[in-house]
């Protein structure tokens, strides 16, 4: 009997390009994870800035409480900037030319100098109305499939945050996910339909931790899978991602039923 999928790790982060969190549970909607990647940087010209070109970022994690909407961004204990959100104006924000979104600038000196003086240029923190997910709200991957990039390597293990996928799930054969191009996904209060591979960038070179590039992952994926087509071109792909059909929560330990 196939071994039972379920889910392993959660991981996401109010600032995108930051630091990843992983909670015990979320809440899943059409635009994804709530609270997920709603806030991010663009620069003067608003183009969206990520951890791939900014190692400055990952070091550091944020804290968001909707209630009171007030945001930190700290390194370890330390609290480096913090403040309530409000808005300073909407700008639109291209989303890697598949998709533009609606963003409200966030007010207040305080974040375009911490951020600008941290990255070394100008830069805005904005806030998506929605969500600023990539390509699609969720992406997957599974555990079978990291290990196997480590066996194909030559290494002993892979940290897989430094892919930053939604959902990781155990069980199940290296790349299972492969196969769940326009397939349903149950897991825990939610439906999933499998969309496209997810094509990787330069930020899974990185530790997630300190941002060093540590690791030619690109080279290393595209060395045993090839180059394979994806939204965004072909390139080296690993993870998938997903639309979300049924709004619901997702949590650590709950099954993933294929079909």
């Amino acid at each position: 009997m196939p071994a039972a999928l379920s889910v392993v790790r959660l991981s996401t982060t109010p600032i995108k390009g930051l630091a990843l969190d992983h909670p015990s549970s979320i809440e899943l909607t059409t635009h994804g994870a709530v609270g997920d990647r709603q806030f991010f940087l663009v620069d003067e010209e608003g183009r969206l800035q990520s951890c791939t070109a900014n190692a400055e970022l990952l070091p550091l994690a944020a804290r968001f409480d909707p209630d009171s909407r007030r945001l930190e961004v700290v390194r370890g204990d330390e609290v480096l900037c913090a403040g309530t959100v409000d808005s300073a104006g909407a700008v639109d924000v291209d989303m890697w030319g598949l998709r533009s979104i609606v963003a409200d600038v966030v007010a207040g000196p305080q974040w375009s100098t911490f951020f600008s003086d941290l990255l070394g240029r100008r830069v805005r923190l904005v806030r998506a109305r929605q969500s600023a997910y990539d390509v699609h709200p969720a992406t997957i991957l599974g555990s079978s499939s990291v290990a196997e990039l480590a066996r194909r390597s030559g290494l002993a293990s892979v940290d897989p945050r430094r892919f930053r996928m939604l959902i990781e799930f155990s069980g199940g054969t290296p790349h299972l996910e492969d196969s769940w191009g326009g397939t349903l996904l149950r897991i825990g209060g939610a439906v999933l339909r499998g969309g496209g591979p997810v094509k990787r960038c330069a930020a899974t070179t990185r530790d997630p931790a300190s941002g060093a590039v540590d690791l030619q992952t690109l080279r290393l994926i595209t060395a045993y899978r090839g180059r394979r087509e994806s939204e965004l071109g072909v390139g080296a792909t690993f993870g998938r991602y997903c639309e979300v059909l049924e709004p619901g929560t997702v949590a650590v330990g709950d099954c993933l039923r294929v079909g």
